[in-house]
């Protein structure tokens, strides 16, 4: 005999389901949740190595405010002097948070930069990590002697073709940095 349908037994299933549905969800968050900090902790510990020069002691994550959000930064150390910095800047782009990782010198050069995460559109905003020619202009880049800016804002970076917006994030995240770096030193 079938169950007679009314509003208590809809309830009744549609809470049943929910509670299933929860619970799944939940177990598949603990099952995950070390794995995916693992993974982060590896893209994080790789882009750090790859801006900053080699060797040295690289200090625990120090907090920082980078463009007016919280953020961090570490310190690579050698013989007891400072080698560089390497700082996260995040910035909105096209499509949402986009996050760099850009390592700076102690006299203010930018010794290269790379991308932690992003959001852009596929093959067009997101070439900020594959074309070698945008992404190479930030190494040894000198802020001193040049803008750092797209040039269709009067800067010295030549933008992403049909994708100035990300090109402008990004400057705008290594900037970011730099200023975070000016804070560092006490400038």
């Amino acid at each position: 005999m079938a169950a007679k349908s009314n509003l208590t037994n809809m309830v009744l299933c549609l809470t049943a389901v929910c509670l299933v549905c929860s619970a799944l969800l939940g177990g598949m968050y603990v099952l995950t949740a070390e794995p995916i900090a693992k993974a982060n902790a590896d893209i994080l510990k790789a882009s750090i190595g790859a801006v900053l020069p080699e060797g040295g002691e690289l200090s625990e994550a120090k907090p920082l405010q980078v463009g007016g959000q919280p953020s961090e930064y570490y310190v690579s150390t050698e013989g007891g002097s400072t080698k560089a910095y390497a700082v996260k800047s995040t910035v909105v782009g096209f499509g949402g948070p986009l996050t760099l990782m850009v390592g700076i010198t102690p006299d203010g050069t930018v010794y290269n930069t790379s991308v932690l995460s992003h959001t852009e559109t596929p093959g067009l905003g997101a070439k900020c990590t594959t074309d070698e020619h945008f992404y190479s202009q930030f190494k040894g880049f000198n802020p001193a002697e040049k803008i750092l800016s797209v040039k269709k804002d009067g800067g010295d970076i030549d933008a992403i073709t049909a994708s100035t917006i990300t090109s402008r994030a990004y400057s705008l995240a290594v900037k970011n940095a730099v200023e975070a770096f000016k804070t560092i030193k006490g400038e």
